[in-house]
């Protein structure tokens, strides 16, 4: 006799709708639910949304975790300067500020003031700063700003002296980079004057490419401020698949022009180079190759000295830097300054090359070994290591160093950011005369982080490869060996995706829960960069089941070694972890209590049809093509939904602002869960929270803290972690 299945928590009409792709029918019940304009759907949402308020309402802690997590974040936020002329440009937040606000100031000396601040722009809070590029001089500010968390980019160019806006709005500007003509153009209406100049990235307007893919066909164009953007020149870009993204950048001196291309977000792209000085000149460069078709990634960049730097993966999967003549840039002419490394993977550069450093200019590599930062210091011409101390840069902990920025035009000083697990970002100083490590701007408010340890530890995946984790817990709940008294209530976290690592930082949420008495864990999974563009691609296309197997294996050893147990582990993810969860949920329901699965991609068949879809098919593989059709499907959470399994109570957050990932994912997955699964649903409720007026990345602190606020207490009242201490 079989039991009666309970009612859904909010009934969704369920479509008798089958659909045959490569021979094998693909079963789409909730179709319906991506249509956004559907009254049906808005009447579904909004129905949940009443029932998102009243289980939330009860849940205990709530209070008392957005106080503390008020308290955690309550550092504010320094930024790295950006020098130009004698100016400095940073971003800076302070306590109970709600977005950053961009300052600059004459010297390092001088007096902040704002030139940005999105609160001052939209008092609501929902304007976000995307982007911003001073000119070379110091004298001008072009910026990105977003309403609603679209991120739909647009462009504006002020005085820094005065804060007027001296040119824009430009739109369809998203994702764009700038980069600004040293001293300009010739002006065209007065030879002997100059016209501030730049180059940047700009889709062609919507009636110009076919419906469906305004979100596309970008092109490189030259930009002559005051002009009509209309009347721009385009500059590159032509032919290219209109899933392409453009990079665009000038050597200091103005000559060398350099752009690259990259089709969605595949872990390859080709790059050309232009001399401006050669007939032709800005508005039409002819471009030579640096390395185009090749399976590989490469940013490049000339130097000061007049040499041209490549920073690539090409046969090294670790990184490596070579540099060349401009003049003869393929391949075969490179010389390997800093080669492959045999275990830590190469992240960044910079060069010190000033005056005071004009007999013995340094190379500065920014490394992470197992996902840590180190700073190392080598000879510029040679690339060799200095021997002993004076060949690394010591760092205040174990940690992430974010930037390695110098002075554009030269000098003997580079800045950079340092965070850990207890630590906000703090910017430091490298002097590289005396290499001496100086503080040069702390976080502009005060916070008590609790007594907490992080512990990296190895296991085993499925197949046998080692993958680490960091696991950060109260000292007072460990032995004398650093292993747990006894289980604890425990969050998993991990992403495995984009070539995107997992490093230490701080948290509000993971300090907060730590000193509740839980356990928080991130693991590194294969999919991103921890161990270098081998283990990116070992987690992508149809390898993706190796990031679930290292997720269900980070989770099992846990409960292994006594750091929790299924019935008190809850797992966390957004984006692309948003798929991992839910890929995890339906999986391995029996491993995990509790689901938050935020902003997630879930219809692994249909993704590509909505927001930035198509351009990740590079990273997942697409549905029309059979093979790939048969990897997606495979773990596709949407498809994977059985009926009469007990799943964990779940909670989806979704944000109605979202260009990238759409919301449809989230009420498609809600919807199927809350019909099929046999599991308590008083217990262990499915629910989904939507957020209005915000997007996928960008948001204002009190949204932020709303948010964490809500998963945590949901994770904890479903894990037995007590809050209320």
């Amino acid at each position: 006799m079989t039991t009666p299945r309970p009612a859904p928590v909010v009934p969704a009409e369920r479509l008798d709708l089958v659909e045959p792709l490569h021979g094998q029918p693909v079963a789409d019940p909730y179709r319906w639910l991506e249509d956004r304009a559907d009254g049906r759907t808005e009447k579904w949402a909004e129905a949940q949304d009443e029932v998102f308020s009243a289980a939330s309402a009860v849940w205990p802690g709530r209070e008392r975790v957005g106080q503390r997590l008020g308290e955690l974040l309550a550092s504010g936020v320094a930024g790295v300067p950006v020098w130009r002329g004698g100016r400095v440009f940073s971003m800076r937040r302070e306590p109970g500020q709600e977005h950053s606000v961009l300052h600059v100031q004459e010297g390092a000396e001088g007096e902040r003031r704002v030139l940005v601040d999105p609160i001052a722009i939209d008092p609501s809070g929902t304007t976000t700063l995307d982007a911003w590029q001073p000119d070379r001089e110091g004298t001008l500010l072009a910026y990105q700003i977003s309403e609603g968390g679209t991120e739909e980019s647009v462009l504006r160019v002020i005085d820094v002296t005065t804060g007027e806006l001296v040119d824009g709005p430009i739109d369809r500007a998203r994702y764009s980079p700038v980069s600004w003509i040293p001293g300009g153009l010739p002006d065209p209406e007065a030879p002997e004057g100059r016209v501030p100049a730049f180059y940047y990235v700009r889709r062609l307007a919507a009636d110009l490419v076919p419906a469906g893919e305004e979100q596309y066909h970008r092109r490189i164009w030259l930009h002559r401020l005051g002009a009509d953007p209309a009347t721009d020149v385009q500059v590159f870009g032509e032919g290219h698949d209109p899933r392409t993204y453009f990079g665009v950048g000038l050597s200091r001196d103005g000559r060398w022009l350099i752009v690259s291309a990259a089709v969605g977000t595949a872990p390859r792209n080709d790059v050309w180079i232009a001399d401006l000085s050669a007939p032709g000149g800005h508005p039409a460069p002819s471009f030579v190759p640096i390395a185009t078709g090749l399976d590989a990634q490469f940013g490049a960049h000339v130097g000061r000295d007049g040499r041209l730097y490549v920073f690539t993966d090409l046969d090294a999967p670790r990184g490596r830097l070579a540099v060349t003549d401009p003049s003869t840039p393929a391949p075969e002419h490179w010389r390997d300054l800093l080669p492959q490394h045999a275990e830590a993977v190469l992240q960044d550069y910079t060069v010190l090359d000033g005056e005071q450093l004009i007999d013995n200019p340094l190379l500065l590599a920014k490394w992470t070994r197992h996902a840590v930062s180190e700073i190392t210091v080598h000879d510029l011409d040679s690339g060799s290591r200095y021997p002993g101390p004076s060949g690394s840069v010591e760092l205040p902990g174990v940690g992430t160093v974010g930037g390695l920025v110098s002075r554009p035009e030269g000098g003997h000083e580079c800045w950079f950011s340092y965070t850990d697990h207890v630590t906000p970002p703090h910017v430091y100083r490298l002097d590289g005369i005396t290499g001496r490590v100086e503080l040069f701007a702390a976080p502009p408010g005060t916070v008590e982080v609790p007594r907490v340890v992080t512990r990296q530890i190895e296991y085993p995946s499925a197949d046998g490869t080692v993958v680490r984790m960091f696991v950060t817990c109260r000292a007072d709940l460990l032995d004398a060996d650093g292993a747990p008294l006894s289980p604890l209530p425990a969050i998993l976290y991990g992403y495995g995706g984009f070539g995107v690592p997992m490093t230490p930082g701080y948290s509000a949420t993971i300090l907060a829960w730590a000193e509740a008495g839980g356990v928080y864990a991130v693991a590194n999974l294969r999919g991103g960069s921890e161990e270098g563009e081998e283990w990116h691609r070992a987690g992508m296309l149809g390898h993706k089941q190796n990031v679930f197997d290292d997720f269900h294996a980070a989770a099992e050893h846990l409960v292994a070694t006594g750091w929790t147990t299924s019935a008190q582990l809850g797992i966390s993810g957004g984006s692309n972890g948003g798929l991992l969860v839910g890929a995890a949920l339906t999986q391995r329901p029996e491993l995990y209590r509790a689901v938050v699965c935020s902003a997630p991609l879930l219809d692994m068949i249909r993704y590509e049809k909505f927001g930035l879809g198509a351009t990740w098919n590079v990273e997942y593989g697409s549905a029309d093509d059979p093979e790939q059709f048969g990897w997606l499907l495979a773990y596709s959470p949407y498809h994977q939904v059985r009926e009469g399994v007990e799943y964990p109570a779940t909670l989806f957050t979704v944000f109605d602002g979202d260009t990238r990932v759409d919301p449809l994912h989230a009420r498609k997955l809600c919807a199927a869960l809350q019909y099929a699964t046999s599991g308590d649903r008083s217990e262990r409720p499915v629910l989904i929270r939507r957020e209005k007026n915000v997007g996928h990345g960008a948001r204002a602190l009190s949204r932020t803290i709303a948010l964490s606020t809500d998963t945590m207490t949901f994770l904890a009242a479903q894990t037995g972690l007590s809050l209320e201490g």
